[in-house]
């Protein structure tokens, strides 16, 4: 009955109700009150930590103490966001979001380089133009520790099974997922984001994977609805996010390179976790967030909508120094901005620094190949 009555309650955020009760439970998880007085004492926490240990949670407990709702805890997310920001990015832009009703729900659809900022920034940018924040897809790989995903799930994220590996357990739990992404934009009218494809674009090629299309449509079957009259109910908005400087840019070129020396790539435990942390943490220079146009044609199979998404991604994607410089366009560029560039290729082996410079080079070539196609079809219509 209790399913009936809440058939999203393994994988939805968190309701204000439940706020309390969380929020209590992760004052008295020692993991994460370890992880704390870790970041916060580098040095004294290996020694000391018995002592500090005390004073973190008392201080935590009293950042917390007026937190009653969800609005609650993501105000005090923006205030840690906004120190965030000023310490690690020299601008943050933003384009197209005058175009978005504040009182509409949409489903952004996201190019994906960083695994916390990217919906981050999105937030952060809604947060200022006074719009409602947005429900954040996170895969359930990133959730292994329980205070990450209580932390997650305060934060309005809801979970995307990645586990399930049995074809009946992935089949309802993608249909799960398509139900609440369904209900949350139509019923509730909460925005939500999603990642263009499972994972990150490590090497710099945004390209939208249709199995993401195929899942939001499998829970619309039993309706009989057809494919763009399934995706028209969920007001689409193709979403690109550009960094200056990925923090995590050598660890990916690294990973690459790795894996095309060896053929195979062995992540840490917690190597996610880590790069969560240097994501967050690391410099990312000018960060530009692009919101596209809401997706109202008639594309009638997954491949042609996932098209038009990467269409506008790619045609929205603003380049910054660091692309002109790693495509070949130096002289578009500064010396000092050359110089910040050759900086991120120390310390890497050769073949790393030049997966890290491809990195930074494909979405000019991505941009350039989409406009002579484009410009081909005109000639040719």
């Amino acid at each position: 009955m209790a399913e009936q009555q809440d058939p999203f309650k393994e994988i939805r955020p968190y309701k204000d109700q439940e706020v309390a009760e969380v929020l209590n439970r992760l004052l008295y998880n020692n993991e994460l009150i370890t992880a704390i007085t870790g970041y916060q004492f580098p040095n004294a926490s290996k020694f000391l930590g018995w002592m500090l240990k005390p004073m973190v949670r008392i201080a935590l407990a009293r950042e917390v103490g007026d937190v009653s709702s969800i609005r609650d805890f993501q105000t005090l997310v923006a205030k840690y966001m906004e120190k965030m920001i000023a310490r690690t990015t020299t601008k943050l832009t933003v384009s197209g979001i005058d175009e978005l009703d504040p009182e509409e729900s949409y489903l952004f659809i996201s190019n994906h380089r960083d695994i916390a900022m990217d919906p981050a920034f999105v937030n952060w940018v809604r947060f200022q133009f006074g719009m409602d924040t947005v429900r954040i897809a996170i895969g359930d790989n990133l959730l292994r520790k329980p205070y990450v995903s209580d932390l997650m799930r305060l934060n309005k994220s809801f979970i995307v099974n990645r586990s399930a590996t049995a074809p009946r357990e992935v089949m309802k739990a993608l249909t799960q997922l398509s139900g609440y992404i369904d209900h949350s934009i139509v019923q509730d009218g909460q925005s939500i984001w999603i990642a263009q494809r499972e994972g990150r674009a490590k090497d710099g090629n945004d390209q939208t994977d249709p199995a993401i299309l195929k899942m939001f449509y499998m829970s619309h079957r039993k309706a009989k609805r057809s494919f763009s009259e399934a995706m028209g109910r969920l007001n689409i908005v193709p979403v690109s996010i550009s960094y200056q400087y990925d923090p995590c840019d050598a660890l990916k070129a690294n990973e690459l390179h790795a894996l095309a020396q060896d053929g195979q790539y062995e992540k840490g435990e917690f190597e996610d976790i880590e790069s969560i942390v240097k994501g967050i943490t690391g410099d990312k220079g000018h960060v530009h967030i692009s919101f596209g146009e809401v997706i109202r044609g008639e594309f009638e199979t997954p491949e042609a909508y996932a098209a038009e998404i990467d269409r506008q991604i790619l045609k929205n994607y603003h380049l910054h120094s660091s692309n002109l410089i790693a495509a070949g366009r130096e002289q578009e560029t500064s010396a000092a901005e050359q110089s910040e560039f050759a900086a991120r290729m120390q310390g890497l082996a050769p073949g790393a620094q030049e997966i890290l410079r491809q990195m930074y080079a494909n979405p000019v070539l991505n941009q350039v190949a989409q406009d002579n196609n484009s410009n081909d079809t005109q000639e040719s219509a």
